[in-house]
C-alpha cells in the first residue's frame, strides 16, 4: 500500500499586510492593513512641540501653560490639613463659633450637609492666632 502524503501551504491572507490570525496586540511599528503612515502623523499620542501647518515653514511651536485653580471652599479634611489640625479640632472650632461654615441652600428649604469652609476665613483665623487675640 503506497500512500502519498501531500502538504498544503496555508492559505494567503485575504488582505495584504493584514495581521489576521495572529492574536495579541500589534507590534509598535505595525501599521496593519493601512500601509505606510503619512509624514507628520504618528500612530499614538501627539508629540510635544509638533510644528503647525499654518503656512509658516519654520515650525511654529505652541506652548500651553496650565495654571491650577485652587478652590475657595474647602471640605473638612482639606480645611483641617490647611490649618495643620485634626478634623475633630476643626469641628470643635466650628461648634464653638470660632470658625464659620459655609451653608449652601438646596431646593425645598434644605441645605447641603457637607461641612465647607472658606479659605479666607481660615486665613483670617490664622491671623488672629498670630496676633494672640
Amino acid at each position: 500500500m503506497n500512500e502519498t502524503i501531500t502538504a498544503t501551504a496555508p492559505a494567503p491572507s485575504p488582505v495584504p499586510a493584514s495581521r489576521r490570525g495572529r492574536p495579541g496586540r500589534p507590534r509598535k511599528g505595525d501599521v496593519g492593513i493601512f500601509g505606510k503612515p503619512e509624514p507628520g502623523h504618528s500612530l499614538g499620542t501627539g508629540m510635544k512641540g509638533t510644528p503647525s501647518r499654518s503656512g509658516n515653514r519654520e515650525g511654529t511651536q505652541v506652548t500651553r501653560t496650565v495654571v491650577p485653580i485652587s478652590p475657595r471652599l474647602l471640605d473638612l479634611p482639606t480645611a483641617a490639613s490647611y490649618l495643620g489640625l485634626s478634623p475633630w479640632t476643626v469641628r470643635d472650632l466650628e461648634a464653638a463659633g470660632s470658625l464659620q461654615r459655609v451653608r449652601i441652600p438646596l431646593p425645598h428649604a434644605g441645605e447641603l450637609r457637607k461641612l465647607l469652609f472658606d479659605r479666607v476665613d481660615l486665613d483670617r483665623l490664622i491671623e488672629t492666632w498670630k496676633d494672640g487675640r
